[in-house]
């Protein structure tokens, strides 16, 4: 790991440690700073202030995730899955300071309330990238998808965060696979093409827009 992520991880343990002990509010700077042993000016360096101390992991994975959606991918769909996979391989990595983070902003009403708007981030970040990806997509399409995918993710991450069992990645990636298939955009059952014959069959639930980036992908081929 990068010697600033290190430290950055170290200061967010630091803070959310302090947070659990003695309350976010009864919590200043200097001693966040103190206890990860870092300077006051270092932390401000990092951090716009308490609360981007809770959320900074999320900040650092919506830029992670602008980057790897603008690479452009054949299956949009499939890459906004892979995405929300992403972000729960990272939480999942450290499932003990994910779960202290979890903790202190059920206490916090406005540490909640900076939550969801994080949350809308993403779907936003999603919804964005299906709509640029997949001109002349129903725009209900693009905004129920990003939805239920930010919906699922959460949904399974729960179940880490208010247990101590481990929650494997398969198990969203096959939750992942179903929301794919309640769209009829799963590569389940595609079928290879004759050279000079194209035969396609789509489910009634698949987007017009999906319809389309298959059809021209298999004229192309």
């Amino acid at each position: 790991m990068h010697e600033s992520a290190e430290m950055r991880t170290g200061v967010v343990a630091a803070a959310l440690d302090l947070f659990q002990a003695q309350g976010f509010d009864q919590t200043s700077v200097e001693q966040i700073a103190k206890a990860a042993g870092v300077s006051r000016s270092t932390f401000f360096r990092q951090f716009g202030g308490k609360e981007d101390v809770v959320f900074a992991d999320h900040e650092v994975l919506l830029a992670e995730l602008r980057d790897f959606l603008a690479e452009g991918h054949p299956d949009p769909w499939e890459a906004v899955c892979r995405a929300s996979q992403h972000v729960f391989d990272h939480f999942a990595h450290d499932p003990d300071l994910a779960r202290l983070r979890y903790q202190v902003v059920r206490q916090v009403p406005a540490l909640r309330e900076r939550e969801i708007v994080t949350v809308f981030r993403y779907e936003r970040l999603f919804d964005d990238y299906l709509r640029r990806s997949l001109p002349g997509i129903d725009p209900l399409d693009a905004v129920g998808f990003a939805a239920l995918v930010t919906a699922v993710h959460n949904h399974v991450l729960r179940q880490l965060l208010r247990s101590t069992k481990r929650v494997a990645p398969s198990v969203l990636q096959s939750a992942l696979d179903d929301v794919r298939r309640r769209y009829g955009v799963h590569q389940d059952g595609d079928q290879d093409a004759a050279d000079e014959v194209v035969v396609a069959v789509f489910p009634r639930a698949m987007p017009i827009a999906e319809v389309s980036r298959r059809l021209q992908t298999q004229l192309e081929q």
